[in-house]
């Protein structure tokens, strides 16, 4: 529906970004913790078929809002984190920390966990 409104779905990117902003400044990770919030899965097929949301395949690709500073090793260097802020990243089917903030998921995963980033074209 958002399709045939660009200002509805301009408005509501502002928002999104509104609110993604909010929850970085709320929550810092600790260590080589990430956040992450989800890719949203598409509602269509590529033949214009509407899916409803139990059809959808679950994504498995994350966008990073925060990291951490990383992990220290026993001799207390500063290991250095694999993600940065704004990367995609591949994320694994179970796992994580689930966060709420305006009902909103976001996730909370281990530098460690993720399966590797997804490279723009």
């Amino acid at each position: 529906a958002l399709a045939r409104f660009p200002a509805l779905a301009h408005s509501a990117q502002r928002e999104r970004a509104s609110a993604m902003a909010g929850v970085v400044k709320r929550f810092l990770p600790l260590m080589d913790r990430v956040l992450v919030q989800k890719v949203k899965s598409e509602a269509k097929t590529a033949t214009g078929i509407l899916l409803p949301e139990t059809a959808q395949p679950a994504p498995n690709w994350a966008k990073v809002l925060a990291v951490g500073p990383g992990r220290r090793t026993k001799e207390g260097e500063l290991l250095p984190m694999s993600v940065k802020i704004g990367d995609t990243v591949v994320v694994p089917e179970y796992g994580g920390m689930t966060l709420k903030f305006d009902n909103e998921d976001y996730h909370v995963y281990r530098d460690e966990d993720f399966m590797g980033i997804v490279q723009e074209e």
